[in-house]
């Protein structure tokens, strides 16, 4: 019984991490040089496995996009904001994403599994109108809150002035 408490302790200390670590620990530990490490690339294939069966609530959800160099399908776990009618990916590891790439390289096609499958296109969002896709993004994402410099309850100025450093995609049906 008492080990079972030890593990259950150390699971919820590692899943509550983006709300207690300091930022620069967190992307450090988890993210060094902005790239997933070997453990958070596992574990984020688990999350896009989990999510393409329809686990989780239905903002979490798996795309899957075309490599550019490969060709192979590329699955990643997405927390998609709301915004009105309109849905939306955000990259909180900025540019340099994989997704990021192979969805400009495949002019925005791509897949958005939870249960189902989905055939969208991606539709890069202008960096001037993304502040309040962004501002949405985190409050419904708390695990990506380490990898901006701004919390959920900034303002919408704040947000313009790092809206350039993370690309966002309005999701469309295909």
């Amino acid at each position: 019984m008492r080990g079972l408490l030890i593990i259950f302790a150390i699971l919820v200390a590692f899943f509550t991490m983006p709300w207690w670590m300091p930022r620069s620990w967190y992307r450090a530990l988890l993210y060094p040089a902005g790239r997933p490490n070997a453990f958070t690339s596992r574990l984020n294939s688990a999350w896009a496995w989990l999510s393409s069966l329809g686990l989780g609530p239905s903002f979490m959800v798996s795309l899957e996009t075309k490599g550019r160099r490969t060709g192979r399908i590329l699955r990643v776990p997405m927390v998609m904001a709301q915004l009105g009618p309109d849905r939306y990916l955000v990259s909180m590891l900025g540019e340099n994403a994989d997704w990021v790439r192979n969805a400009r390289a495949s002019s925005g096609e791509a897949a958005l599994r939870h249960g189902g499958v989905e055939q969208v296109r991606l539709e890069e969002v202008p960096a001037s109108e993304r502040a309040p896709v962004l501002k949405a993004y985190l409050v419904r994402a708390p695990g990506a809150r380490p990898h901006f410099d701004i919390g959920p309850d900034a303002s919408l100025e704040q947000f313009a002035r790092v809206a350039s450093r993370y690309p966002v995609f309005r999701v469309r049906p295909r």
